[in-house]
């Protein structure tokens, strides 16, 4: 039988297993050097490939998208609470989630250790098949997402405050599940000129390719369920847009990524006898 789920408003950050660095104020963030051509590539051509990507997209390029737009949605929000459930017992627990500082290079530049965790369940294509069994419920759900590029519990500690960014491709567009937040202050998003806050069980789709930021200004943990999809397209956007993914999906920067998350697994795994 399975254990009940803690009071998801009461929980506390989880500790990592990695040694924590020097404070952010001694050890300025910064992203990897040693980045994938096609990232470099695409962050030169960016205003280039969004316009031809945006030129041919099915779906309103606003910074924020209307759920109605995207049917699937609904499958999300009916099973909210199961999905909840599984992000609180597994993702939630002990060292499962890895800080994504440590398991993605590209997230060095605005995530502290230890602030902003994950745990994938999707990443650029790759099922993490020990993750998806471990939360059979969630599998199910996103299963449903047209064109599912990437899938994760996204976990910030309280006082956490993720610096302005936006997303390398208009190909993708980001949906979160709202599944814990915390009702003690203010936890917002803020999407281009937009500010948008969160709702339990509510999804929020958006275009990451839009300068956003967030702030956890409470004493909780906010969860959502992530998920990037690819933006639906009619041609010649998709060509680049398929072409720029299957880049970097191919490159030693996702591999390495993939590889981060397969070895915290294991050394998790070891933990845990």
């Amino acid at each position: 039988m399975m254990k009940p789920a803690p009071n998801i408003h009461d929980l506390a950050p989880v500790p990592v297993a990695f040694a924590r660095p020097a404070p952010a104020a001694a050890r300025p963030l910064s992203a990897a050097p040693d980045r994938p051509w096609a990232v470099r590539l695409g962050k030169r051509l960016r205003g280039t490939f969004d316009r031809l990507i945006a030129g041919s997209s099915l779906v309103s390029n606003a910074p924020v998208l209307d759920v109605r737009d995207f049917p699937w949605t609904a499958v999300l929000r009916e099973r909210w609470t199961e999905i909840r459930d599984e992000a609180v017992r597994v993702a939630l627990t002990g060292n499962a989630s890895p800080s994504l500082a440590v398991v993605s290079p590209d997230h060095r530049a605005i995530a502290e250790v230890g602030k902003w965790r994950s745990f994938f369940l999707w990443g650029y294509g790759y099922r993490i098949d020990d993750n998806l069994a471990r939360c059979p419920r969630t599998r199910d759900a996103i299963a449903r997402v047209p064109g599912l590029n990437s899938a994760f519990f996204s976990i910030l500690a309280p006082g956490t405050h993720i610096p302005e960014h936006r997303g390398v491709t208009k190909g993708l567009i980001t949906c979160h599940l709202a599944l814990v937040v915390p009702r003690d202050g203010d936890v917002r998003m803020r999407v281009d000129d937009r500010i948008v806050r969160w709702s339990e069980g509510e999804t929020l789709v958006f275009d990451d390719t839009y300068r956003h930021e967030v702030w956890n200004d409470t004493g909780g943990t906010r969860v959502v369920l992530l998920i990037q999809f690819a933006r639906p397209l009619r041609h010649p956007g998709k060509w680049f847009a398929d072409l720029f993914l299957g880049a970097v999906r191919r490159s030693a920067f996702v591999q390495e990524a993939r590889a981060n998350v397969a070895k915290w697994n294991a050394a998790v795994g070891r933990l845990e006898g």
